[in-house]
């Protein structure tokens, strides 16, 4: 497999995963919130990825994400599904519940918490590639993982039968668009601080964003690819402007991306709901700093 073997492109939202006071999946509302994202020009969804808050979910939990993913979907899109775990083996068992539960990718990012060299980090994708026929996307995300994919380590994960694409999530640019440099004529390749810089990104090439804010900012979040791919240019620069007055809204004062989404779903009227533990909701001055600047933005009525 390769860049050819899949279709993926456009942009795709990395959607939350709602629950409900007692903790638990709320299912219901995870459909609606799914079937938003594509009314609104998604070609496509991540399920149980970071902003799925997966570290959170237990192995069962996970698995009912996969399949909750692919009816909620009903075909209307592709659907990515978060198996990443420290460990090769659970890596595997969770992406053969993912191709069994008939979900198009599986999303993959390095063991994390422990520090480990580049050979050790592919060996672990080759394991996994080795076991699997669902295509993968690797995943860099070194501020959560720990542990980075180079652009010279994305070249050599390129090689591996069932790595098709990459999530480019480090923040960096130059790692970016080396990244992008290096392996486009192989993998597919998607911005995820698309909010920050997935104008540039899709005009140098990137295959699609994949992203958070549609949560809270479609149908805006998906027409950032759109407006950039089809070369309106004032349009685009607008919205990634606005993309990063949101990042930042929602990374200051106290408050950090996943909670800030939820928060912002809740007060935009959307199914949102509490993030797990340890993270917590927005309360009081940071909830109404959000509020105010959800205003500002023009997101928000008074």
């Amino acid at each position: 497999m390769d860049r050819t073997s899949i279709d993926w492109h456009g942009p795709m939202v990395a959607v939350v995963t709602n629950f409900k006071q007692d903790g638990a999946i709320d299912s219901e509302s995870f459909s609606v919130n799914v079937e938003r994202m594509f009314d609104n020009g998604a070609t496509g969804i991540v399920v149980g990825g970071c902003t799925g808050e997966f570290w959170s979910l237990s192995h069962e939990e996970r698995c009912h994400l996969f399949q909750l993913g692919v009816k909620s979907a009903g075909g209307r899109g592709k659907v990515i599904v978060g198996t990443g775990a420290v460990t090769a083996k659970e890596t595997i068992r969770l992406a053969l519940k993912a191709e069994e539960s008939g979900c198009d990718g599986a999303l993959i990012l390095p063991p994390y918490f422990v520090k480990l060299t580049d050979d050790e980090i592919f060996h672990h994708y080759e394991e996994i590639s080795a076991e699997v026929n669902l295509p993968i996307i690797l995943y860099n995300i070194p501020a959560n993982a720990v542990n980075a994919i180079s652009p010279e380590l994305a070249a050599r994960l390129a090689g591996l039968d069932n790595v098709v694409a990459i999530k480019e999530s480090c923040g960096d640019w130059n790692h970016f668009y080396a990244t992008l440099i290096e392996v486009k004529d192989r993998l597919r390749v998607f911005c995820g601080p698309s909010s920050i810089y997935g104008a540039p990104a899709v005009s140098l090439g990137a295959d699609g964003i994949i992203d958070c804010f549609p949560n809270v900012w479609a149908p805006d979040g998906m027409d950032l690819f759109y407006a950039t791919k089809d070369g309106r240019v004032e349009e685009s620069q607008k919205l990634q402007i606005t993309g990063q007055k949101l990042t930042k809204l929602f990374t200051s004062g106290g408050r950090t991306l996943y909670p800030s989404t939820k928060a912002a779903m809740d007060l935009l009227g959307y199914p949102g709901g509490a993030p797990r533990q340890p993270l917590k909701q927005l309360k009081s001055e940071s909830l109404n700093e959000l509020k105010s600047g959800l205003i500002d933005l023009g997101l928000l009525n008074k």
